[in-house]
C-alpha cells in the first residue's frame, strides 16, 4: 500500500514538473598570482566587468588576449585555486553613491569601514566614467578658499581646477589636503578624502582630525590602505572620482583629494607587472601616463546649463630628495594645472607650511581669486622673491647698506606671516588685512614671538571695526585702493603698537 502510494506521488510529480535550460559563460581559473588571475574560456567577456568566484569573491577584467583573460582580484582571494569556475555578471564595476556616504567611511566598492549599516545609497555609477566634453564645461572664475594664506595668495585654486600637492615624504603635503578641507565646514562644499596605499594610522588620524574639527558631515572617506589588494587600491581613485560627480551633477561644488597618485602608480605597476603588461620606464607599463590622465580630466567645473556643479582635485605626490623631474611627479605635473611644493629645507627649519613659493605655481592664477588679492599679491610676491634672493646672497657678505637691511627686516616679517599652525584656518577677509599690514611694513619691528599675537589684533580688527568692508571682500566686489589701504593702515597701525619692540 505504502509502494503505490509513492508511486502515484512520483507520477503525479512528473506530470506537473516543468523544466527550464539556463545558460551562461563560465571560464576556468588557470593560473592565480598576488592580487590577479588568468582566466580562460569566456569569449563574449569585456573589459572592466565584473566576474565572480567561490565564496563571493570578485574580480575585474583588466585585459583580454586571445587565449586568456587578465582579472584584477578585488577581494582577498587567499582560497582561490587553479581550476575554479569564474561567472560572468554582465555588469561593469560600479560604487554606490548618493546623500547617504556623507559623513561615511567606506571602501572603493562602497562597504562600511565605520562599523555602522551598509549606506542606503539606491544609485551606483560606474568606476570609469568618460571625462566631461569641453563644449559642457565653464571657465575656473570661482575661488576655492584653502584657509592658508601662503596658497590662497601665491598659488590660489579655483573650484574645477587640478592642483598637485608634491614633496618629500613627511614634509606636510597631507595637511595642506586636510586643513583645506577643514575649510570647507561653512561653504557648502563636498568634501571626499581618498587614500591609497596609506597606513592605517595614518589615515584613521585624518579621520579623526577632521570628527575633531566637525567637518565629517559633508565628507566622505573612500579608504584602500596599504594592506588592501592592490586592485581595490587601482580603482580606488576612480570610485571616489564618481562618487564626486554624482554631487557635482546635482549642481553641488566638490573637492576630492588623492593621498597619493604615488602609491596607485606602483599598485598598477604591480598588477600590469603580474599580467605580463610589456613594462617600460622604471619597470611601469606604457599607459602609466593615460590612467592618471583619464582620472585627472574628469575634475571640472560644469557650464550653467549643466547644472554648473565642479569638481576640485588635489591629487598628492610623493618625491625622493626633492626631484621632481621623476617619472611619476613629471607626468602628473604635466596634467594638472599647477602645483604647490614643498621644501624639505623649510620643513626641517620649522617653516609650516613649508610650502616653496618659488616653485609652486598655479596657471589658473588671479582668474580664480578674489580681486582684493590681486591688488595686493603681485607686489608682494615680487618683493618676497626678491628677498629670497638677496637673503641668499647676505649670506656671503659681512656688511651691507641700510636699504638691503631693511628689505631683509620686512622679508623675514613677510615669512612669518606666511607661516601657520596646523587647523586654523583664515578667512579671506583676515588675510587681506594681514597681507596689508605686511606690505605697509608694520611687522618689521614686532619680534618672532609676538608675530602671531599681532596678527590676530589686526585680522580681529577687520572682523569688527571694518565689517563692511569684509563683507565686500567676501563678496568678491572689492578693489583696494589707496584711501581704502591708507583707513586700514591707520587702524592696523594702533592694533600692533603693543606688540613692538620697545626701542622703537
Amino acid at each position: 500500500m505504502t509502494e503505490n502510494t509513492s508511486v502515484a506521488k512520483i507520477k503525479k510529480a512528473l506530470q506537473t514538473a516543468s523544466a527550464t535550460i539556463q545558460t551562461g559563460e563560465v571560464g576556468v581559473v588557470k593560473s592565480v598570482s598576488a592580487g590577479t588571475a588568468e582566466i580562460t574560456g569566456l569569449p563574449n567577456a569585456e573589459m572592466n566587468e565584473v566576474l565572480v568566484f567561490k565564496d563571493g569573491m570578485r574580480g575585474m577584467i583588466q585585459t583580454l588576449t586571445q587565449e586568456t583573460i587578465g582579472v584584477v582580484l578585488l577581494t582577498q582571494a587567499d582560497a582561490l585555486q587553479p581550476g575554479d569556475i569564474a561567472e560572468r555578471s554582465g555588469a561593469v564595476l560600479s560604487v554606490p553613491v548618493g546623500e547617504a556616504l556623507l559623513g561615511r567611511v567606506i571602501t572603493p566598492l562602497g562597504e562600511p569601514l565605520d562599523g555602522k549599516q551598509a549606506p542606503a545609497c539606491v544609485q551606483s555609477f560606474p568606476i570609469e566614467r568618460p571625462a566631461t566634453p569641453i563644449m559642457h564645461r565653464a571657465p575656473v572664475n570661482v575661488p576655492l578658499q584653502t584657509g592658508i594664506k601662503a596658497v590662497d595668495a601665491f598659488v590660489p585654486i579655483g573650484r574645477g581646477q587640478r592642483e598637485l600637492i608634491l614633496g618629500d615624504r613627511q614634509t606636510g603635503k597631507t595637511a595642506i589636503a586636510v586643513d583645506t578641507i577643514i575649510n570647507q565646514k561653512e561653504t557648502g562644499v563636498i568634501c571626499i578624502y581618498c587614500a591609497v596605499g596609506q597606513r592605517a594610522t595614518a589615515t584613521a588620524r585624518v579621520i579623526d582630525e577632521l570628527k575633531t574639527n566637525k567637518v565629517m558631515d559633508n565628507t566622505i572617506v573612500v579608504v584602500a590602505g596599504g594592506d588592501a589588494p592592490a586592485g581595490l587600491q587601482y580603482i580606488a581613485p576612480y570610485a571616489a572620482t564618481s562618487i564626486g560627480e554624482y554631487f557635482m551633477e546635482k549642481g553641488r561644488d566638490v573637492l576630492i583629494v588623492y593621498d597619493d597618485l604615488t602609491a596607485h602608480a606602483r599598485a598598477y605597476r604591480q598588477l600590469s607587472l603580474l599580467l605580463r603588461t610589456p613594462p617600460g620606464r622604471e619597470a611601469f607599463p606604457g599607459d602609466i601616463f593615460y590612467i592618471h590622465a583619464r582620472l585627472l580630466e574628469r575634475a571640472t567645473h560644469l557650464r550653467d546649463n549643466f547644472g554648473g556643479g565642479s569638481l576640485t582635485a588635489l591629487p598628492i605626490v610623493s618625491t625622493e630628495a626633492g626631484n621632481i623631474s621623476a617619472y611619476i611627479p613629471t607626468n602628473i605635473i604635466s596634467i594638472t594645472d599647477g602645483q604647490i611644493y614643498l621644501s624639505a629645507e623649510m620643513f626641517q627649519k620649522g617653516i609650516l607650511p613649508a610650502i616653496d613659493t618659488g616653485r609652486s605655481v598655479s596657471r589658473v592664477g588671479g582668474d580664480a581669486q578674489l580681486p582684493a588679492y590681486r591688488s595686493l599679491v603681485g607686489a608682494l610676491k615680487l618683493f618676497y622673491a626678491q628677498f629670497e634672493e638677496l637673503e641668499s646672497f647676505a649670506r656671503f657678505s659681512t656688511q651691507l647698506d641700510a636699504e638691503s637691511e631693511q628689505r631683509l627686516k620686512r622679508g623675514r616679517a613677510i615669512r612669518a606671516v606666511l607661516q601657520q599652525p596646523r587647523c586654523q584656518p583664515m578667512s579671506a577677509p583676515e588675510q587681506i588685512a594681514v597681507f596689508t599690514a605686511a606690505t605697509e611694513g608694520l611687522f618689521d619691528n614686532i619680534p618672532e614671538e609676538n608675530m602671531k599675537s599681532a596678527q590676530q589684533a589686526v585680522a580681529d580688527l577687520m572682523n569688527t571695526e571694518f565689517q563692511s568692508t569684509a563683507k565686500e571682500i567676501r563678496e568678491g566686489i572689492k578693489n583696494f585702493g589707496e584711501e581704502t589701504k591708507h583707513r586700514l593702515k591707520e587702524a592696523f597701525i594702533q592694533a600692533v603698537r603693543p606688540f613692538r619692540e620697545e626701542s622703537v
